[in-house]
């Protein structure tokens, strides 16, 4: 297979660097979303999931998370539901009301309380459901100018793939690209994800894919545009933390040596910079930016010789002034060792049961007793 990394189009969307911000629920609001692209400004950067229902119910966090800084040039945003009439009544208010440039759809979430209900990455087993779905989104949004892609798993379990013909029901209702996460959903995120049926979606299809999976530093994109030919590369908690991660795609793209690997003092930077625009993000409670922040400086700082005892303060602060004090008392010439850069981030979740609505699998067709069922209880909940 031959090796080349090239720029990527989705409809009017240039991707110059083929490398995306995965969505991750609480993770990728607009301000992390600003720093991750401030060192990769040519990527991709999409906007954690939306739920249809509650978009379309005015849900106001659903509204919150819809907002986009004044610098993301490309909008790009993901629509999450089970009901068709409701995922397409929420994509034409994303296009009613000029939200996004880029419509992505996850079909690919293991969350037991998603799956137990058919959505997420239980729902492409249902082939009919899926293409309805696909089928109203693009027809909503193609004709103004918006690309749909989607992104799924490899399947439910070894015995119940979905991800070739969900990549074929993309590909023929007319999305621009799709995403693989080389999971099934009962791997969840443990082990490592199997690349190989990446590249066997690659051979297969006409349409570019995006690579997802245990990708934690530069060396692994571009293993994984080696071993796959994929178009590009999706980065979900390999960000984590380490937002620089995407210059060092970049360099790696470019064919540079060159990576980021800051010291404790550049990292704090960071961090109060994320602070800073997380406050915006609340609206200026800085209570709530201060909760989100915290999640995210464990991250940071994972690696970074600092202790127990730090760490616990940093996740006890309240303000601003406690973050920036628990800051003072770092030594910020501290250096990551260089054999744990590229290493796991995030919680590295082990294979479980998988949730599914009673006699799912018994067939690909949705059946009316099936469908009266998952819309009347669609785990898009309203109310966030």
């Amino acid at each position: 297979m031959d090796f080349s990394i090239k720029p990527v189009d989705l409809g009017k969307i240039h991707i110059a660097t083929p490398v995306v911000l995965s969505p991750m629920a609480g993770i990728t609001n607009w301000p992390f979303r600003v720093i991750c692209r401030e060192y990769g400004p040519d990527g991709l950067y999409v906007a954690e999931m939306i739920t249809a229902r509650a978009l379309v119910a005015r849900n106001p966090k659903a509204l919150r998370l819809c907002r986009f800084a004044p610098s993301e040039k490309v909008r790009s945003l993901q629509l999450y539901g089970v009901d068709p009439l409701i995922v397409e009544q929420a994509a034409r208010i994303v296009v009613d009301e000029n939200m996004a440039d880029h419509v992505d759809l996850n079909f690919g979430c293991p969350v037991p309380k998603v799956t137990r209900r058919g959505g997420g990455s239980a729902l492409p087993w249902k082939t009919d459901l899926l293409q309805e779905i696909l089928h109203r989104v693009v027809s909503v949004c193609n004709p103004a100018g918006i690309p749909v892609t989607a992104k799924f798993r490899v399947g439910i379990d070894e015995a119940h793939e979905t991800f070739m013909q969900a990549g074929h029901i993309a590909q023929e209702e007319g999305c621009a690209a799709v995403t693989l996460h080389a999971r099934t959903t009962a791997e969840y995120y443990g082990g490592h994800s199997d690349w190989s049926r990446i590249g066997e979606l690659v051979e297969a299809l006409d349409i570019p894919v995006f690579g997802n999976g245990d990708i934690w530093g530069a060396d692994d994109a571009l293993a994984m545009f080696k071993e796959t030919g994929c178009a590009g590369v999706a980065i979900g908690r390999g960000c984590q933390g380490r937002p620089w991660i995407f210059a060092d795609i970049r360099s790696a793209c470019n064919g540079s040596d060159n990576r980021v690997n800051p010291s404790l003092g550049e990292v704090c930077k960071v961090i109060l910079r994320h602070l800073e625009l997380l406050v915006d993000f609340y609206d200026g409670d800085e209570r709530m930016a201060v909760h989100d922040l915290r999640k995210h400086i464990a991250w940071y700082l994972k690696g970074f010789p600092v202790g127990g005892g730090t760490r616990k303060s940093f996740m006890e602060c309240e303000s601003i002034d406690d973050v920036q004090r628990n800051i003072d008392a770092l030594d910020s010439s501290l250096k990551l060792p260089e054999q744990i850069l590229d290493t796991p981030r995030g919680r590295v979740r082990f294979a479980k049961k998988v949730h599914l609505p009673y006699g799912w699998l018994d067939s690909r067709i949705t059946t009316s007793e099936e469908r009266k069922e998952l819309f009347g209880n669609d785990p898009m909940d309203a109310s966030y």
